[in-house]
């Protein structure tokens, strides 16, 4: 039996985001701008999505004069994150 995919997760550009920061643990959001190709607006939009869902936190600050915006994994995202892969596997028949 198919298992419900995450709505928040199904999102191309949202999965990214998690699965960089899966590796990463916290990350820049100039760095995931980047590792992504995603615009400013839609990164910005798309990692609020994700904020609001309680799976990464959001913090700014300024670092040399600058604004810088970290973004960093919750327990909450890595569980989500886990329970999507072993629902897509399921998917793929190795589940």
């Amino acid at each position: 039996m198919f298992k419900e995919l995450d709505p928040i997760l199904h999102s191309q550009l949202r999965l990214a985001v998690i699965s960089l920061l899966i590796s990463e643990k916290e990350a820049e959001f100039t760095f995931l701008k980047e590792k992504t190709n995603a615009t400013a607006g839609n990164l910005s939009v798309q990692v609020q999505k994700l904020k609001d869902a309680g799976y990464i936190e959001v913090a700014k600050q300024f670092k040399d004069n600058y604004p810088q915006t970290l973004c960093k994994i919750t327990p909450v995202g890595v569980k989500a994150f886990d329970v999507y892969v072993k629902n897509l596997r399921s998917y793929l028949g190795k589940g």
